[in-house]
């Protein structure tokens, strides 16, 4: 029988060998390995009072076996998507879910952890062995442990399904968005449509076999044509195709509707939160969460509100001037707002992403992204072209120091057939401390950018350029952590509000002339950014960022409200809230075909549920975190070194309020964002 490279110890996946075929027999094998070995354990715990190195390493090493091989799985899921690995997938989703409940509820772990507590190891443990046997506790009262056996069964009922539909849910968002497509033969039918652009529907088409320009909804694919396509029809074409994804409405009405998986989901989320005797699924949100109430996180919206939305207003109200004046658009059409943006942008500002994207080639943005950091953090980058790759387009690159690799990370830039949309960091590996030695973190990086056509290096826009330091800056987060417990180490253990703080951090230098004369140079002569693009580019900066920021805080409340005020909604209750809180904060037209919800895969498929505020609460800690740098200098290497120490570093060692008034001095000021993004103080 040929060997389950799964259930095989690897320092890297082997993604040479994983097949769909090994996945379950693998996931069903290690969920019963661990099994017994907990059970194990905590009998052994009752003979023997529980210490870190009897009870809490060994449970930590049973968890991690699973991880590692659930890891490279689930990130390919995502990536490599196919009907075969999809069905082995699910095919785990309900018995990954039962054992997490059946862990968390396993009355002899809790036991066990709380005599750690309570026995003398306490006095023996360091302050992240502390923080982690606290943590574990609260999940574990979280998880349901103190349940009398009808709701504690009822329980794992929820998480199993919950987990089915969050994972139906993204499957319907992918199915829908490569369910449709557009072909045009006459070129002419694109006008406006950038020539870098072009070549990419051009690239999509012959890919597919198929002559002429192929639109999908695809980013790459899907923007420019929003953006310059001067068509109107075709603008509204692909914009309802896009916001009707997944829904009742639209080309593919119906065939991969999301409002019963919502309905649901919700419906779900609150029962479970009643459970364990939270209101609401917002109050069991943000237990965990630097916030201390939903009420406190809707004074903070509605405050950013009250400032922002009088400058949005005016902004859109200038956008509608502009388009009538310039464009011949009497009334602007949600399909319009994109269109018309990029031309007020360019009457404004002089400066096109057309006019930037040369300055951004891939290859030498990468090696600048790597140079800003060497700079701040005194490391070095190598790539190791001999580790197994799951796709062609995938790197593999090693962090050192001291020429000591100390981290790794997986880069997958450009957008394919098969792979999720969006950008994202995920663990493959944890660092954590072994009996064989230390375990170096490693990351997964993945976004959805332009490919490369040929034989020329893919140009990015800046806003692409701006996702890749987001996403590095979580992957930063997780590789730069000086903690040797998984439960705390990297990114785990931090609070999810405070989670996004490293990675808009990272935002700020595609933005300084430090940072850009790194990052940016010509494709063709390798020129850095001229001095005029450069202060166009930040002339540009806070163009209609008042509008930017109330579509987020839309997002926000709805998702906040969401969870707060409705026990089981139907899809007409949800699209009904969604249209109050547009009422109120939103400044742009709706389209009453829109069915952005649908399609809203952070709360219903990721983990922001009741926490997308998180974006907003977080950007408050980066914008007044970079502000130190304003005040030392960019690329400032003790102050580079103070926030890899007291952040980077931290992981999820002490709450992030310490950390942040450990770095800044003080308890965050909300001042600085709003300098940084123009808007008015008072």
């Amino acid at each position: 029988m040929t060997a389950n490279p799964l259930l095989e110890t690897h320092t890297l996946p082997p993604f040479g060998e994983i097949r769909a075929e090994h996945v379950e027999p693998a996931i069903t094998a290690l969920i019963d390995e661990s099994r017994d070995a907990i059970e194990e354990l905590a009998r052994q715990a009752q003979e023997l009072p529980p210490t870190w190195d009897n009870f809490a390493a060994p449970l930590e090493a049973i968890n991690d076996r699973l991880v590692q091989a659930w890891a490279p799985v689930s990130h390919l899921n995502g990536t490599m998507n196919t009907p075969e690995l999809r069905d082995a997938y699910q095919a785990c989703i309900a018995g990954l879910s039962e054992f997490s409940t059946w862990v968390g509820q396993h009355a002899g772990l809790f036991h066990a952890w709380q005599a750690l507590r309570d026995g003398p190891a306490w006095e023996t443990l360091n302050e992240g062995q502390r923080r982690t046997v606290d943590n574990t506790l609260r999940e574990f009262r979280l998880a349901g442990v103190a349940l009398p056996p009808e709701p504690k069964a009822r329980y794992g009922d929820i998480q199993s399904r919950l987990s089915e539909l969050s994972n139906r849910y993204a499957n319907n968002v992918l199915d829908a968005t490569q369910a449709w497509h557009k072909d045009i033969q006459d070129v002419s039918e694109l006008a406006g449509v950038p020539q870098s652009a072009l070549e990419t529907l051009k690239a999509t088409a012959d890919a597919r076999g198929v002559d002429g320009y192929r639109i999908t909804l695809d980013f790459p694919c899907f923007f420019p044509v929003m953006s310059h396509a001067h068509s109107r029809e075709l603008r509204r074409e692909v914009y309802t195709a896009f916001i009707t994804r997944a829904s009742d409405q639209g080309p593919n009405a119906g065939e991969f509707d999301n409002a019963p998986v919502m309905e649901e989901i919700l419906a779900l989320r609150h029962e479970l939160a009643g459970l364990l005797d939270f209101d609401t699924y917002a109050d069991l949100s943000l237990a965990t969460k630097m916030a201390d109430s939903p009420n406190q996180v809707m004074t903070f919206l509605n405050d950013l509100a009250s400032r922002a939305v009088p400058q949005a207003q005016l902004e859109f109200a200038e956008l509608e001037s502009f388009a009538r004046r310039e464009l011949d658009l009497e009334t602007l059409e949600p399909w319009d707002i994109a269109y018309a943006s990029e031309k007020r942008r360019e009457a404004c500002h002089a400066i096109s992403d057309e006019q930037l994207r040369p300055y951004f080639p891939a290859p030498r943005v990468i090696d600048g992204l790597f140079k800003v950091v060497e700079r701040l953090y005194g490391l070095r980058f190598a790539e190791n072209t001999r580790v197994p790759r799951y796709h062609d387009d995938v790197r593999y690159f090693e962090i050192l120091e001291d020429d000591t690799p100390i981290a790794g990370f997986y880069l997958d830039l450009y957008a394919r057939e098969g792979k999720q949309g969006g950008a994202w960091m995920a663990d493959c590996r944890v660092r954590r401390q072994t009996p064989d030695g230390l375990q170096l973190p490693v990351a997964f990086l993945t976004c959805n950018f332009t490919p490369p056509i040929g034989e020329a290096p893919a140009l990015l826009t800046h806003d692409e350029v701006i996702t890749l330091f987001h996403e590095f800056g979580h992957g930063l987060h997780h590789m730069l952590t000086r903690q040797d417990i998984a439960d705390i180490s990297g990114i785990n253990g931090v609070a999810w509000d405070a989670v996004e703080l490293p990675s808009q951090f990272m935002e700020n230098l595609c933005w300084e002339r430090e940072g850009l004369d790194l990052i940016a140079g010509h494709v063709d002569t390798g020129e850095p950014l001229p001095d005029e693009l450069f202060q166009r580019l930040q002339g540009a900066k806070n163009f209609q960022s008042a509008m930017g920021m109330v579509r987020q805080l839309e997002f926000s409340l709805f998702d906040l409200r969401l969870h707060l005020e409705h026990t089981a909604p139907g899809a007409d209750d949800i699209q009904a809230l969604l249209d109050d809180v547009r009422m109120r904060v939103a400044v742009i037209p709706q389209a009453p075909f829109n069915r952005f919800q649908n399609g809203f895969a952070h709360i219903f498929a990721g983990g922001y549920a009741a926490g997308y505020y998180s974006y907003k609460w977080a950007e408050v800690l980066s914008a007044d975190a970079w502000s130190a740098f304003e005040e030392a200098g960019p690329l400032d290497a003790a102050t580079g070194r103070r926030f890899r120490q007291q952040i980077l570093e931290q992981g999820g060692a002490r709450d992030a309020a310490e950390l942040f008034a450990a770095f800044r001095g003080r308890a965050p000021s909300i001042e600085p964002l709003l300098r940084h993004s123009g808007i008015a103080a008072a």
